[in-house]
């Protein structure tokens, strides 16, 4: 129960997201300028394949040409019809990563807004594009490492038509929550393999929140309307539910590097009788200061 619990969680925090961007529409059309983009992309290469996904059907199933006619054609269209579809579902799965990179600006803007810490310091879009094209490329890959299997169980009878869609769904959706979640994420310093990590440890409601995600970006143009409230309820779930009270890094004024040593200086030497620095587990500032009292004195005898 607790753990349906945190799932519908994770899908109001998406219901939150459309309610912010319902309360600040300028920011709203702001976000949907890259999703149009996106989605004309997308729409441009899913036309070429429908139109192209007969011949390379006939390419990919060459030891069909010596079959009867009828069954060479039946086959040969519900190949085609598996590419579009596979097709479609991969654009499904991207759409998000791809709309981010070509919205780094505009969505670090909005989740920004939606997430205000105290203390951050936003680095310039030109600066983070490199790392968010790397880490779009890692989560794709293990994106397409379900996938993979997925699509080709889904040619089994019955399995294919029940479990397989509803565990495509939670892969994409979880995927999907990780991609929406980096910017929030990034901002209070925390790299890929902690982001996944604290995914991992909130697996039910960044389900939830990803699955609900998902299901309506299969729906046409949805996924163009929905992307800023999908933005803005990953970053008001980083901030209430994944990172509570996580600040965000140190950083130095602009201009200002950290305090160095003089070159050719090295670290003072311990004392006598002093052990080299080592952190310790800090102590109470309130607590009474124990001073240690001297060594009794050694007495030489004189041989």
């Amino acid at each position: 129960m607790r753990s349906l619990r945190h799932f519908a969680g994770g899908v109001g925090f998406f219901f939150q997201g459309v309610g912010w961007v319902a309360r600040n529409p300028r920011w709203w059309l702001f976000g949907l300028i890259p999703a149009l983009i996106a989605f004309a992309l997308y729409l441009a290469a899913l036309i070429f394949l429908g139109n192209q996904a007969g011949d390379l059907a006939g390419f990919l199933t060459p030891f069909a040409d010596g079959w009867a006619e009828g069954w060479r054609t039946f086959f040969r269209a519900t190949v085609g019809v598996m590419l579009f579809l596979g097709g479609l579902a991969l654009a499904v799965v991207t759409f998000t990563a791809v709309t981010l990179l070509i919205g780094e600006p505009f969505y670090e803007k909005l989740s920004a807004k939606v997430d205000e810490l105290p203390g951050a310091v936003e680095q310039p879009w030109w600066r983070t594009l490199p790392r968010s094209i790397k880490d779009s490329l890692v989560t794709l890959g293990y994106v397409l490492m379900f996938s993979i299997p997925l699509f080709a169980l889904g040619f089994v009878p019955v399995l294919g038509q029940t479990v397989v869609p509803v565990l495509g769904a939670m892969v994409s959706g979880f995927f999907l929550t990780v991609e929406l979640t980096t910017l929030a994420m990034e901002r209070r310093g925390l790299p890929r393999k902690e982001r996944f990590a604290l995914l991992r440890a909130n697996k039910a409601p960044a389900l939830g929140f990803g699955v609900a995600v998902f299901l309506l970006f299969l729906i046409p143009l949805v996924a163009v309307f929905a992307m800023p409230a999908a933005v803005a309820g990953a970053a008001l779930m980083v901030r209430v539910r994944l990172a509570p009270g996580q600040a965000a890094p140190p950083t130095l004024p602009p201009g200002q590097a950290p305090p160095t040593l003089p070159p050719g200086q090295a670290p003072p030497a311990p004392g006598p009788g002093q052990a080299p620095f080592a952190p310790g587990p800090r102590q109470d500032p309130s607590a009474p200061v124990r001073r240690q009292s001297p060594p009794p004195p050694v007495h030489r005898r004189d041989q």
